[in-house]
C-alpha cells in the first residue's frame, strides 16, 4: 500500500514577512528620493515662474516715464533694482540674495550697463537679468545643485510712456 503524503509548497507567512521587509528596505529610499526630487523640481519651477513674472513687471516699470517717480538723489536703475528685489521677497525668493543686471540687449553696446534715465537710450532694447543661488531657494537641505544659479532674463524696448 502506497502512502501519499502532502507537502505544503507554500512558504510560511513568517518567511514571506521577512521578504516584504527586505523589499521595503530596498524600495523606500528610492521612492523617497523620487518623491522629494519631484517636490524640489516643482519648487524650482515655481521660483522660475516667479522670477519671470517679477522681471516682466520690472521691465514694464523700467520703460515708464521717471520724472515723477524718483525721490531726491535716486536713480531709475536703483529704483527698478530695489523694486524688483522687494517684489521677489514678497514672492518668497530672498531679494537680498538676488543679483539684478540691466544691460543693453543688442547693438554695439550689447552687455554694457543700460542707463534708464539717459535720453539717448530712447527706443533702445535693454535686458533685465536676475539670478539667485539655488541653495537660497531650495526647500530641502543638502547640496543637490550646489553652485547652480536660477536665472531669468527678459528684454524690453525703452518706451518712456507717460501714464497720466
Amino acid at each position: 500500500m502506497r502512502r501519499f503524503t502532502t507537502t505544503n509548497n507554500r512558504t510560511s507567512p513568517d518567511r514571506r514577512r521577512g521578504a516584504a521587509v527586505v523589499e521595503f528596505a530596498i524600495m523606500a529610499p528610492v521612492f523617497l528620493t523620487l518623491t522629494l526630487g519631484s517636490v524640489e523640481v516643482g519648487y524650482a519651477l515655481n521660483a522660475s515662474n516667479t522670477l519671470y513674472g517679477v522681471l516682466r513687471e520690472g521691465g514694464r516699470l523700467a520703460s515708464q516715464d521717471w520724472s515723477t517717480m524718483l525721490g531726491p538723489g535716486e536713480t531709475a536703475n536703483a529704483k527698478v533694482t530695489q523694486d524688483l528685489k522687494n517684489m521677489l521677497t514678497a514672492g518668497r525668493i530672498p531679494g537680498n540674495q538676488v543679483t539684478i543686471e540691466i544691460v543693453h540687449a543688442d547693438g554695439a553696446n550689447a552687455g554694457d550697463p543700460f542707463d534708464l534715465e539717459d535720453e539717448n537710450n530712447y527706443l533702445e532694447m535693454f535686458t533685465i537679468t536676475a539670478s539667485v543661488p539655488f541653495d537660497q531657494i531650495s526647500l530641502l537641505p543638502g547640496d543637490y545643485l550646489g553652485g547652480q544659479d536660477l536665472r531669468a532674463s527678459i528684454s524690453f524696448r525703452m518706451g518712456r510712456s507717460n501714464l497720466d
